[in-house]
């Protein structure tokens, strides 16, 4: 790549490319803090595992239009292996399914998801709005009942909102006035910081401690593979 295309591709638009980045990373922090609850994992896995995904694909791929980042679909398929083995299989299960979809991507399967009918689209992300309610509701049991209002103020920010301007995205409009609300009347509610703690310092590097055996294989590879179609799915639908 000579300097005119490098310097094209990374400084041709700074402004809005700080602007989005900066939009992004705000509304991807309390993304993926929902999906690791989700999941089953503490919110820092899920946090320094979306900082992973966004890193790397910036220098090492990607297309214009094409999200990278955590996602409900795939938190959703965990919870079962998370519960069950632990997260160290989760670790493991995520490294095979990296594999397939190479694997799929190079058999171009892709190509065949125009065949897919709309009907099964449809399904599918209603099974998926479903499904996130349903593992959404043990958070709304047993709180105080101002979390109830503040729900509601959120759910109107992001509905009612997009009709009058779309320059900001709602939801992360509702995430910064329902924080503030809560922060400056002193509302005592349930927070991030009542799941788990948060390091200070970077985690380090360390692959999967699970044996390489056969038995592994049969545990992690269901899971695998449903994660593999369902991101295959995903990002045809994104």
């Amino acid at each position: 790549m000579n300097k005119t295309v490098w310097h094209r591709e990374w400084f041709s638009n700074v402004k809005a490319d700080i602007l989005a980045g900066t939009l992004v990373a705000l509304a991807l922090i309390p993304e993926a803090i929902a999906f690791s609850i989700i999941a089953g994992v503490d919110p820092q896995v899920g946090l320094y595992a979306s900082f992973s995904i966004a890193v790397i694909t910036a220098f090492c791929g990607g297309r214009p239009g094409l999200i990278s980042a955590a996602t409900a679909a795939m938190a959703l398929l965990m919870i079962n292996l998370v519960k069950e083995h632990g997260l160290e299989y989760l670790l493991a299960a995520t490294v095979l399914t990296g594999i397939l979809q190479v694997i799929f991507g190079w058999l171009k399967l892709g190509r065949q998801m125009k065949y897919v009918p709309r009907a099964v689209m449809i399904g599918f992300i209603n099974a998926l709005a479903i499904s996130i309610f349903m593992a959404q509701l043990p958070q709304l049991i047993g709180v105080p009942w101002q979390v109830y209002p503040m729900v509601a103020g959120t759910l109107a920010i992001i509905y009612i909102l997009p009709r009058f301007t779309k320059a900001v995205p709602s939801p992360l409009v509702a995430i910064i006035v329902i924080t503030a609300i809560a922060s400056i009347g002193g509302i005592k509610v349930p927070t991030v910081g009542d799941i788990g703690g948060f390091p200070a310092s970077l985690p380090s590097f360390k692959l999967p401690q699970v044996p390489l055996n056969l038995e592994t294989l049969q545990i992690i590879f269901p899971y695998a593979f449903s994660m593999s179609i369902v991101g295959l799915l995903d990002s045809w639908l994104a």
